[in-house]
């Protein structure tokens, strides 16, 4: 998923590399093969620091690979597609970073879920800590608008710390006239995370790398809706709010109505975690609605992630005040 917000961009910042990986950038276009075992070992002998390794993988990609616009044209039809891949259901295939990076050395294509994962696959391979993040995008030139289309980017390990890039944006753009236009743009390497959520909102808050996660206008209207709500067939929920005030004490009613059967639909404060450990699972079916209580204690987190058959579907943010005093209210604004 290409911003036409780099077209503009480009002039700006990223014509130029940063200073100091010229020789690097050089030798790297140089590099040619299509096993990702090679490709690696060969990048990484450029660079005495992962730092410099993590920028010869980047570029290599940025020079070699193009966008796929028939899966981006698919996708502004059904939304919520990734990079096409079987599940991993048998031990003796590959991690996925690496099924999904073998095909796009093969076909020297991708989309944007294919670009981060041969990225990362590549620093597995250097032993550099890498993370393949899922999230929502701008896709208009005006970055104070909407997050809404489903993206994908890296958080990488350097330096004793995590930094964010995004080598599909930074290997070009789609024209107006739907076309990929290869032009390398710097300012998607190691961008500042305060410059990266102008226009990158993951679905899991931490990885904004910001201490407070910024809350949006739309997320105040809205809860976050996840790729599950989808799958799940939702079309109603309860709260409306993405925002909800309440204290501790309080219990928070969730209400859904979903196309697809409920096995199980629970609420939890983390993002990592299923119906197998989550202690609060318990939940009832009303007509053609699914219900259940949250109760919201003085240890109850920020955000309140609600689970439909194990996926996660919508994200809330609570708004906690002091714990009440005498009986709990039951809330559901």
């Amino acid at each position: 998923m290409k911003s036409l917000l780099l077209i503009f961009l480009i002039a700006a910042t990223g014509l130029f590399s940063q200073p100091g990986y010229h020789d690097i950038e050089r030798k790297a276009g140089n590099i040619r093969s299509d096993n990702l075992d090679s490709l690696a070992k060969q990048l990484s002998s450029l660079g005495k620091t992962d730092r410099e390794k993590a920028r010869a993988f980047f570029r290599w990609i940025t020079e070699n690979v193009d966008y796929n616009l028939v899966i981006y044209n698919r996708n502004k039809k059904s939304p919520g597609l990734f990079y096409e891949d079987a599940d991993d259901t048998a031990a003796t295939l590959p991690p996925l970073n690496e099924r999904v990076a073998a095909k796009v050395l093969r076909k020297r294509v991708a989309f944007c879920d294919g670009y981060s994962r041969l990225f990362a696959a590549l620093c597995e391979k250097a032993g550099i800590r890498c993370e393949v993040i899922h999230g929502y995008a701008r896709t208009n030139l005006n970055r104070s608008g909407r997050f809404s289309v489903n993206h994908t980017w890296n958080a990488v390990y350097l330096d004793s710390a995590w930094h964010l890039l995004d080598v599909t944006w930074a290997s070009g753009f789609i024209s107006y006239s739907n076309q990929y236009v290869p032009q390398y743009n710097d300012i998607y390497f190691l961008t500042p995370p305060e410059e990266f959520i102008q226009d990158h909102y993951p679905e899991d808050p931490q990885w904004t790398l910001l201490a407070e996660t910024p809350v949006y206008r739309e997320f105040n209207q809205n809860p976050f809706r996840y790729g599950g709500y989808i799958k799940s067939g939702i079309t109603y929920y309860q709260p409306a709010k993405g925002i909800i005030e309440v204290a501790a004490g309080d219990s928070l009613k969730i209400e859904v109505k979903a196309n697809r059967e409920v096995k199980n639909f629970f609420a939890a404060d983390t993002l990592y975690v299923d119906s197998s450990v989550s202690g609060n699972t318990q939940f009832y079916i009303r007509g053609d609605r699914v219900q259940l209580v949250y109760p919201v204690t003085a240890d109850t987190g920020r955000w309140l992630y609600i689970f439909y058959n194990d996926e996660a579907v919508l994200r809330y943010r609570l708004n906690i005040k002091n714990a009440k005093t005498g009986a709990a209210s039951v809330v559901n604004k």
